[in-house]
Order: structure tokens, then sequence, then C-alpha cells
């Protein structure tokens, strides 16, 4: 970033995040405090993508994600954000993001990951899938030409985050995956200067690239979207088994992680299909994974159905609790009891939360103060 660009910090409690379209905004604003604001670029960058391999009939096949787009001369991928250019690959915004924010680390969400700190979050434009339920479909569902960018390489990232005190970056909004070289070096500058860096991803990405990234990482949270094939074939337009592989890559790392599943009416929210995900979780990631169940409103391509009933939301958390997961949170119903953390052992409430205020109140360090037992996750 042209430092003569950086305009000034808003304190105004109010509008943070930018994006191309006014009306996404109220998307990014919960808990917002301290933002931002730069000047626009018009400009796309030209770096060369990693993980892609020449063709030997020419044009190149792209090897970020299960997709393996094959792309022929000046096409794009699926995810509109890299090009073939004379069969070599470019991502188009590598230091471009098109929303930047400072959000509670709540807000991700990560409930075992530093309750209470900030994160400094970023997104640029594309994706690799098309989720009907999208809540960031204004950016995720566009390219980069279509999106009002700000120049911000990885240096001036890290940069802001010293100058304002936020321990940790987080790569979110849209599908980190698309913009992995951005990431990738983002975290690997900010370890170096003790700035950690969390991926919120759909998790439709191959393992090769996924195990690279994972060494820059210090946690990960999935959108689990269902746990059924027929569902992202029908609503995602991806597949369920490379995330499922990927989840279980994720948990035999050093990575925390954490999942997000949104209950949809009538979509993914059937008894069986809670009680499949529940076990699934405990035999493949272990009963102390923390899960999110949260609350689906009427957004992009599925405006025809109703917001998620509380009576729903509480019969999936009672289901995932009777399979023996031990941190089952409920989202989108600000001051619920079940935003809280209690200790699975004695019932002590240990984080409390209501909305984005946190109060670690039951812990020391790492462990419950009433009866000893370790809490998986990172706290100080």
């Amino acid at each position: 970033m042209d430092r003569r660009k950086f305009m000034k910090f808003i304190g105004c409690g109010a509008c943070a995040a930018m994006s191309s379209h006014s009306g996404l905004l109220p998307e990014f604003l919960g808990g917002v405090q301290n933002a931002c604001a730069f000047d626009y670029t018009r400009e796309l960058s030209s770096v060369e993508a990693r993980y892609y391999k020449k063709l030997p009939e020419g044009g190149i096949e792209c090897e970020i994600c299960p997709r393996r787009c094959r792309i022929t001369d000046l096409e794009r991928g699926y995810c509109g954000s890299r090009e073939n250019r004379g069969d070599t690959y470019y991502t188009l915004v590598y230091g471009l993001p098109c929303a930047v924010n400072i959000d509670p680390i709540e807000k991700k969400p990560f409930h075992h990951f530093y309750p209470g700190t900030s994160a400094f979050s970023l997104a640029t434009a594309g994706c690799n899938v098309n989720c009907k339920c999208c809540q960031n479909w204004d950016i995720s569902q566009s390219r980069p030409e279509q999106t009002e960018n700000f120049s911000l390489p990885p240096k001036d990232i890290i940069d802001l985050c010293q100058q304002r005190k936020v321990p940790t970056i987080a790569y979110t909004y849209s599908e980190p995956v698309i913009f992995y070289e951005y990431m990738y070096d983002t975290a690997e500058l900010g370890h170096k200067h003790g700035i950690k860096s969390v991926m919120i991803s759909g998790g439709y990405i191959n393992p090769e690239p996924l195990g690279e990234l994972l060494k820059h990482l210090n946690a990960v949270k999935i959108d689990l979207k269902a746990i059924r094939e027929t569902y992202y074939k029908d609503y995602v337009d991806g597949e369920l088994k490379p995330v499922l592989d990927g989840l279980i890559q994720i948990k035999k790392s050093d990575v925390w992680l954490e999942i997000v599943y949104l209950v949809i009416p009538t979509l993914n929210d059937s008894d069986d299909e809670f009680t499949e995900l529940a076990r699934w979780i405990k035999n493949y990631l272990g009963v102390d994974v923390p899960i999110h169940l949260s609350r689906f409103y009427p957004q992009y391509l599925l405006k025809n159905l109703p917001p998620t009933p509380q009576t729903t939301l509480d019969r999936a958390l009672s289901i995932c609790r009777a399979e023996g997961l031990e941190y089952v949170y409920l989202g989108n119903i600000p001051s619920h009891k079940a935003e809280s953390t209690y200790c699975p052992k004695c019932g002590e409430m240990l984080i409390e939360r209501r909305g984005y205020r946190t109060s670690v109140s039951g812990m020391s360090k790492n462990k419950c103060k009433s009866c000893g037992k370790i809490i998986p996750g990172r706290f100080f």
C-alpha cells in the first residue's frame, strides 16, 4: 500500500468493512469499533499462481482444489480469480482485498482460540463453490473487476496489526482457498513477526496445498455445510468427501480446528442428519472438537425458506450432546446460553458470551478453575 494512500483510521464504532456494494455492509458490521479505510485500486495482480500444471496438449490444470479446472489461454478457472496467460497461471487478487475489517475472534466463530481477542479480517473476490445460502455472495460470486479493491500487500497487513495491536489475521468472508498465495505469504510473514493466522473456509482444497498452508496457520474453521453428498451437489456445487478428508487432515496437524454447521430448514435439519453429523465428528475428529450449530437467515438464492426455528436448533443441540460431543454451541442467536462454554466434567461456566462480549472467568490458563479439567484449545 502506498503510504500516501493510507487515508485515516476511523474510530466510528459503526461502519467498517468495505465492498463494492453498500448493501453488503451489514454483513460485516457486528462488533466493529476500529476500522481502517484505504483508497481503491483498479489494477489487478499478475503474480504467478502455485499448484498448477501445464498440459501436453496446451492449457493448464489448476491443482488448488478438487475442481481441477482445465483452462485454455486467456481463460479463467471456476473461481474467476486465476487466469491462464500463455500457459502461465496467474492470481489476479494477490494483495487486493475487497473487504477489510477488525472483528472479534468470536465472530469467525472461534470459541476456543484466544477468546475475547480481535482479528484483522480480509477477503478478496471469488469462490470455488456457489452456495445457494451464501451471505457474502456479493463478493464471493464476483470477479475482481466487479469489486472495489484495496492495495494491501502482506507487509502492510503486518504493519497494521502491529500498530493496532491485533494479534491475529483472519482470512474470511469469501473463500480463502482462491487467494491461497496471498494468504500463504501473509501468514508466513506474520509468524515471523509474532502475528497468528486463522482461515475460515469451506474446506474445498486439495491435500498438498492444504498441508503446506497448515505449516503457517494457527487455527482453521471449516463450514461443514451438510453431512450428505446430495446436499453438496444440489446446494453447494461442490463435493462432501474432499471436505471430510480435509477435516481429518487438519485434525491430525497441530492446527486448532472448529466446525460450523448452518442449519437450514428442510434441507439439512433432520434428526438422522444431526445424528450422522455428531457420530462422524466423534469417530473421525474426536468429541472435543467444537461445533457451532448456526441459525440460517434467508439469503441469496434461498430466500424462499424461513429462518431456522429455535426449536430446531435446540433439537440439534440435544442430539449432538447425546452423542457425546462436549463443546456444542448455537450461533446467530445472541445471548442464548449455548453461546457460552461450560466444563464437560463439572458443568461450571468457563467462558460467558453475550453476543460478542466475552468474559473468561471460569478458567485458569487452559484448565477449569472448579475441577481442573484441561479444556482443549488455545488460551492465554
